[in-house]
C-alpha cells in the first residue's frame, strides 16, 4: 500500500528540517515555527510522529536523555516534490505527463529566461530517455 501524501502542515515541518540540515528535536522545530504558524507544541509532535510513520522522518534517541528524540529528514525535498508531482499528474491527468505539462505551461506567462530553463530541462529529459532505451537494447530491440 502506498504511503499517504504529506499534508500542508507536515510540509511546513519538513521545510524547517530541510533548511536546517541537521537533526532537531520537536521543541526546536516548534521554536522555529513560532511567529509563522499558529500550531501547538502537541500538534507539532503529532505531525512529526505521522511523518515518521510515513517514512519521511527518522529519529535517533538522545544518548543522555532517552525521552529526547532528534528528528531528521529521510527523504530529500526533491524526492518529496517528485512524489507529490507524480500523484498530482496521476490524479488530475490520468498519469499523462504531457497533458499536465501543457496545462501548467498554458497557465503562466513565461519569460524568455524561464523558457530557456525549460528547454534545458527538456533536453536533459530527452538525453535520459535515450540513455535508458539504449540500455534496454534500443527502441527496436
Amino acid at each position: 500500500m502506498a504511503k499517504e501524501e504529506i499534508t500542508p502542515s507536515e510540509w511546513l515541518i519538513m521545510e524547517i528540517l530541510w533548511a536546517c540540515r541537521e537533526p532537531l528535536t520537536s521543541s526546536q522545530v516548534y521554536k522555529r515555527m513560532q511567529g509563522n504558524v499558529d500550531m501547538s507544541m502537541r500538534m507539532v509532535r503529532v505531525l512529526m510522529n505521522r511523518l515518521n510513520q510515513k517514512d519521511v522522518l527518522g529519529y535517533t534517541v538522545d544518548e543522555h536523555d532517552s525521552r529526547v528524540y532528534h528528528y531528521y529528514a529521510q527523504k530529500s525535498r526533491e524526492e518529496c516534490v517528485r512524489e507529490k508531482s507524480r500523484r498530482f499528474v496521476d490524479s488530475y491527468f490520468s498519469g499523462n505527463g504531457t497533458n499536465a505539462m501543457a496545462a501548467l505551461l498554458q497557465s503562466f506567462d513565461l519569460t524568455d529566461e524561464q523558457i530557456k530553463e525549460l528547454e534545458k530541462i527538456l533536453g536533459k529529459s530527452r538525453e535520459q530517455g535515450t540513455e535508458s532505451s539504449d540500455k534496454e537494447g534500443g527502441p527496436h530491440a
